[in-house]
């Protein structure tokens, strides 16, 4: 079974390079542009199911591309994106922290700053793509969603590296990743 993995179209905070989190953000014109963009492609794969955070960057996103196929859609608090704590809303370059990798290293599991210790956000993936696995596995199913839950999306499917950072899947807006269950 495959899934598919949609990352949210533009805001000003991406051109920015700040630090989101669950900060509400809206798209900006370009994000928006980028949703209509992908919608062709979305039509292609033939999808059945959206599963989407409910953060406005997001749902915006599957209004967009879902505005002619009218695809169920399902908004899963789930799918939020990472809290990152007092870090959200810093530029990437004044948050040392978050250049380093600290923030997405298992080993560490990071939980100052009031930030979402990575651990247990893959384990909220872990349990979300199980259930997925489960619940819809005759459906197409893509979820919209944030950069870093995309990285705990990809170590759940591709495991964690021997040094314990997640990696990035490097995916940039409205950009689509393709993930395979194996049985």
């Amino acid at each position: 079974m495959k899934i598919y993995v949609l990352r949210h179209g533009q805001t000003d905070w991406n051109l920015e390079k700040k630090i989101q989190g669950v900060s509400d953000i809206e798209l900006n014109s370009n994000g928006i542009e980028q949703a209509n963009q992908v919608k062709e492609k979305i039509k292609e794969l033939g999808i059945d199911l959206i599963l989407c955070s409910p953060l406005k960057r997001a749902v915006k996103t599957a209004d967009i591309i879902n505005e002619d196929e009218k695809i169920e859609i399902i908004y899963d608090d789930r799918f939020i994106e990472r809290n990152f704590g007092d870090f959200e809303g810093l530029v990437v370059t004044e948050a040392d922290i978050y250049k380093s990798q600290i923030l997405f290293d298992t080993n560490i599991n990071y939980s100052e700053n009031n930030v979402e210790p990575i651990n247990e956000l893959i384990s909220r993936i872990t349990k979300s793509l199980d259930e997925i696995k489960q619940k819809y596995q005759d459906r197409k199913v893509l979820i919209i969603t944030h950069g870093a839950l995309i990285r705990s999306v990809n170590a759940y499917f591709n495991g964690i590296p021997e040094n314990g950072i997640i990696d990035s899947t490097g995916l940039k807006n409205c950009e689509i990743a393709e993930f395979e269950y194996k049985n």
